[in-house]
């Protein structure tokens, strides 16, 4: 999966374009883009992707790096220089814009701020603090030479700020309407004729892109499905170039986008354009093909760069019906098998990031990020996901993610437990009955929270919450709540608390004694489903302070040895069921599940780990 790309020159004014590949670690690449030969490809120390590239007026390019540090390539050149952190306390960075004179300006998470990068000044905070208060993030930058205005797009509520990076004076541009949307994702500065320059603004939960006249002050157009992550306009500024439903096309920004020119189709979403003097534009899509149109002669030639693979981290982990061991890959998505009949690896692409995954029969079940969607695959028949296996279920919108999944065989039925989209609180919860073939939708159970734990209590569903909900809201609510609920009317039958003032109730299995045995905020507790009630609760270790948000946590196995293991806070444990005695086993741990024979599988950043008992 490539990221953040760019086209730039070196100091020989040789054409290259850059891309990250995602990984760990991440590579920052270099084509010649007449040759189309990798001449760069350099590990990004740490970082595991960059979203975006920025080349400077001095020729530097730059490309965010890990826990907030900001890397530095002189195009030309097999180096690469990590500037260290840009803003103490910001932990991710988005978007990068250049500036003036070698500057650089570049967005962060989580304290929705922007910072300015001079070779020779360092890094300053340019809004000194949060551009808007108990906001995490500023997703998108675009500079306007003309003005020395900077532009900041915000989330997870939308907001679209002007800044004046001289005087840090702000100013909200985003009309009233797209302010209950969560991001302005992406902004873009074209020429237009007369002055007429435009700020193109992507607002996402509606993919509309907003046309802002940098001249006049008005917003021109509302446009939908524009691809944002690149556009390009020509110098003459009757021209903007663009990706919208896999086509390239061509209108005059002065005009409604409804009398785009197609001028290809099927060529992707670009991640990065570059107009020459000669007018032949250039853009490199997000699925590695580099293209090349000629305005002269309405010709469009197409080369598949090749992308230098890396090792992406395992996000989910089931035991098949088979015995095989599946896994699901974060960012790129993907899903692999291993056999450990045979020790065979397979990878099977075509499903987005899965964050969890049920076995219902013969048949497995996943719930997929972004948008909250689920797939069904009939371990019956071969993986072909163009072909409808594994076949497409539903989605909620407002939702998000599926981590906590439940599967009641007796009652052919699964029940799904929700996290929301950025942005929001309360996680729904989802059933899907397999006579039937019909996935229903339900609110969440608990006002404000979401949903990190499912169990079957014989005649309910048992499920545990967390106070956090999409990425970029805080929570509302001060603990996690226990719950019972009936998966064929949605209703809730009780709630209580088992862990007073725990962030999220996770781990839920079947204990030893038939009762239900969790994990909240590192501390143990038991429930009796039949008297619905908390028999005991136990401190099993130390957990660290609720940040930004929690929704998955401690991975719990009751053994054939009698023994309980589980993952938790980046350790297998060994725990005894009598005594409560916690052995650790090992460090860097998290996910677990149970192989047919006993083993169990967990996971280290990219590799699959076992550990046999």
């Amino acid at each position: 999966m490539i990221q953040g790309s760019v086209f730039a020159k070196d100091k020989a004014g040789n054409d290259l374009v850059y891309t990250v590949v995602r990984g760990e670690p991440a590579h920052l690449l270099g084509y010649d883009v007449q040759s189309k030969a990798l001449v760069l490809d350099k590990e990004l120390p740490k970082a595991d992707g960059a979203w975006d590239l920025a080349q400077s007026s001095d020729g530097t390019l730059y490309a965010p790096g890990a826990n907030g540090s900001l890397f530095a390539h002189t195009p030309g050149t097999q180096e690469v220089r990590d500037l260290g952190i840009a803003l103490e306390g910001e932990t991710y960075l988005w978007s990068l814009t250049p500036g003036l004179d070698g500057e650089v300006f570049g967005a962060t998470y989580p304290g929705c701020r922007v910072f300015r990068y001079h070779p020779k000044d360092g890094f300053s905070d340019l809004g000194k603090g949060a551009l808007v208060e108990k906001e995490n993030y500023v997703r998108s930058l675009a500079f306007y030479p003309k003005t020395g205005m900077l532009y900041a797009g915000v989330g997870s509520q939308a907001h679209l700020i002007e800044i004046n990076p001289k005087t840090g004076e702000k100013r909200e541009l985003l009309p009233e309407k797209f302010r209950g949307y969560e991001f302005v994702y992406g902004l873009e500065i074209v020429p237009g004729k007369d002055g007429n320059d435009r700020l193109f603004a992507l607002i996402t939960n509606g993919s509309i892109t907003l046309v802002y006249n940098l001249k006049t002050g008005e917003f021109e157009q509302e446009i939908a499905g524009m691809d944002m992550r690149a556009i390009a306009g020509a110098a003459s500024g009757d021209a903007v170039y663009y990706t919208a439903k896999s086509e390239l096309r061509r209108f005059d920004p002065a005009k409604e986008e409804s009398t785009a020119r197609v001028l290809g189709e099927s060529v992707g979403t670009a991640n990065a354009f570059q107009i020459s003097e000669s007018g032949k534009v250039m853009f490199l899509t997000s699925g590695a093909n580099l293209y090349s149109y000629d305005p002269a002669t309405d010709s469009l030639e197409k080369t598949k760069l090749q992308i230098p693979g890396q090792p992406i981290p395992i996000h989910s982990l089931l035991t098949a019906p088979d015995g095989k061991i599946w896994s699901g890959g974060y960012l790129a998505g993907g899903n692999a098998t291993f056999d450990p009949a045979t020790g065979i690896h397979t990878f099977l692409p075509g499903l987005d990031q899965t964050e969890g995954m049920s076995v219902l029969g013969d048949q497995i079940f996943f719930g997929i990020y972004p948008k909250g969607k689920f797939y069904v695959f009939d371990t019956k028949g071969d993986w072909k996901p163009k072909e409808g296996n594994p076949r497409f279920l539903g989605q909620l919108e407002g939702q998000s993610r599926s981590f906590a999944h439940v599967s009641i065989p007796e009652r052919k039925l699964l029940v799904f437990g929700m996290i929301p989209e950025y942005g929001k609180l309360g996680g729904a919860m989802a059933t899907y009955d397999l006579e039937k073939d019909e996935l229903k939708f339900f609110e969440s159970p608990i006002a404000k929270q979401s949903i990190a734990a499912l169990a079957y209590a014989g005649d309910y569903v048992l499920g545990g919450t967390t106070i956090s909900g999409g990425l970029g809201k805080a929570p509302e609510t001060k603990e996690a709540v226990l719950f019972g609920w009936d998966p064929e009317s949605g209703e809730k039958l009780f709630e209580t608390v088992p862990v007073p003032g725990a962030s999220a109730l996770t781990g839920f299995i079947q204990g030893p004694d038939g009762n239900i045995w969790g994990m909240g905020d590192g501390t143990l507790f038991i429930f009796d489903p039949r008297e619905k009630k908390v028999l005991s609760t136990t401190k099993l270790y130390d957990f660290p302070p609720f940040k930004s948000h929690i929704w998955r946590s401690a991975f719990l196995v009751l053994h054939p040895d009698g023994n309980i293991y589980g993952t938790d806070w980046e350790k297998l444990f060994r725990l005894n069921p009598e005594t409560k005695e916690v052995t650790q086993l090992a460090k860097d741990a998290a996910l677990l599940v149970m192989g047919k024979d006993g083993t169990l599988y967990f996971k280290r950043g990219t590799e699959l780990w076992s550990y046999r008992p």
